[in-house]
């Protein structure tokens, strides 16, 4: 349970503290249940199994079925427009939510419509429909999952659920990988859907373990109690104007910018200087960031609630600055795999940071989920400008040239970090039942 607290804060040296603290359970909202806790892991699990289905997999179920690669192109660039102006809007929605659950629901069902549409027609129309309707859905499945973590455990809690619903998502994405690719292989690219499609039984059975009335709204909402005397501003523009949350939104959009092209390009360097073992060691170079995930994830979020935010953020933006240092200069494709190491380390402690530091920010103001579309939106944007700009950097100078320019955005995200971000930091003397595990 969680004690009273004195809503004393004070801001010092940029630490937003509460002293003697942590936020009473509201009345009638009992402490999360081991089912509730345990629900929610296996959620986000089965969950990241079924956004798998709509990965790679989409391009080659396609091709299969003989369309062509503008085509293709085409419905997958849809779905990323869709995908990134959808963001905000699927944040005020789950702030709008009287029931995150259900909205979350609904949205698992559609996905699952979806990947039987793509398994059961897949002519133009129908598929274009299903690629708007999934990125839709997925636009309010974050911001949702984050929500129900942030109801279930609390503000004061919330940096170590968040670790662990990112160990069970890399571990979820593991699976999936290994049985999608499976069933791809032995039957068919047409069975990764249906596949997809069984997987939403679990997955909607996990959520409703989760109990509706251990998770308080208000909490979700990034709300204060009624009885709080600070309760923060609720003025969305006075959200979206603090300091902390642009300058993180933009260190956001630089991490994509460097990091979403890293991956691409790496995988043409590998394929170019060892075509035979290249789909090996490519499948190796995505499994051992996943693996680094699962297994620091927690740490990372145990360390935020120490250490601040901070200092994780330069360690996340260093590790990818000299990820794409060594990418620039090891030629060797087998060593490749081990500097992958970095990346998992950089994906862990975003993994995290992303929504606390969003938490932390919207603290109070009831806006918590606009707040996570906000700076989805410039993930969305940096990621769409660092494919664009690496394969162009690439084409006209090379690989080891696009690789140091891309480490060079890292550099400058870790600077922005370094004299610019504040620390959101909320600390106080918490006391909560035992999450479980």
């Amino acid at each position: 349970m969680l004690l009273s607290r004195k809503p004393n804060h004070a801001d010092r040296g940029g630490v937003v503290e509460q002293d003697n603290v942590a936020e009473p359970a509201a009345a009638g909202i009992p402490a999360p249940s081991r089912q509730s806790l345990r629900g929610l892991d296996w959620f986000i699990f089965f969950l990241a199994d079924v956004q798998t289905g709509f990965g790679p997999f989409i391009a080659v179920y396609l091709t299969t079925q003989k369309w062509t690669q503008v085509e293709i192109g085409l419905v997958l660039s849809i779905g990323g427009i869709v995908a990134l102006i959808g963001q905000m809007p699927g944040g005020a929605i789950i702030d709008a939510a009287k029931s995150e659950r259900l909205v979350a629901a609904l949205a698992i069902a559609t996905i699952g419509a979806c990947a039987l549409a793509y398994a059961a027609m897949p002519i133009f129309p129908v598929v274009v429909t299903a690629a708007t309707l999934h990125a839709m859905a997925s636009c309010v499945l974050g911001p949702a999952i984050a929500a129900i973590s942030l109801g279930l455990v609390g503000p004061l809690a919330i940096g170590e659920r968040l670790g662990r619903n990112a160990r069970f998502a890399s571990l979820g994405n593991g699976v999936a990988a290994a049985v999608m690719g499976t069933a791809g292989y032995l039957l068919s690219s047409h069975s990764v859907f249906l596949v997809t499609f069984l997987l939403v039984i679990p997955t909607l059975i996990a959520l409703s373990r989760i109990r509706e009335n251990e998770i308080d709204i208000r909490r979700c909402h990034g709300e204060m109690p009624p009885e709080a005397a600070d309760r923060g501003d609720p003025n969305i523009w006075h959200l979206i104007r603090q300091r902390p949350l642009i300058v993180f939104a933009l260190s956001v959009l630089l991490l994509q910018l460097a990091n979403a092209a890293m991956m691409p390009l790496m995988a043409s360097a590998v394929t170019a200087r060892s075509s035979q073992w290249a789909t090996v060691l490519v499948a190796f170079c995505i499994v051992v960031p996943q693996a680094i995930v699962a297994l620091l994830s927690p740490t990372v979020g145990r360390k935020a609630q120490a250490w601040g935010r901070r200092p994780l953020l330069l360690i996340g933006f260093g590790a990818l600055a000299i990820r794409g240092l060594l990418f620039a200069t090891v030629r060797d494709p087998y060593l490749l795999v081990l500097v992958q190491v970095f990346d998992g380390i950089t994906a862990a402690v975003f993994a995290v940071m992303i929504p606390l530091i969003v938490a932390d920010v919207a603290f109070g103001s009831g806006h918590f989920n606009l707040a996570q579309g906000i700076v989805g939106t410039a993930t969305g944007i940096g990621a769409s400008l660092s494919t664009v700009l690496g394969g162009y950097v690439s084409d006209k100078f090379g690989n080891a040239t696009a690789f140091i320019g891309l480490s060079g955005v890292a550099a400058a995200g870790l600077l922005l970090i370094f004299f610019v971000m504040p620390e959101t930091r909320r600390t106080g003397l918490i006391a909560t039942k035992e999450m479980a595990g």
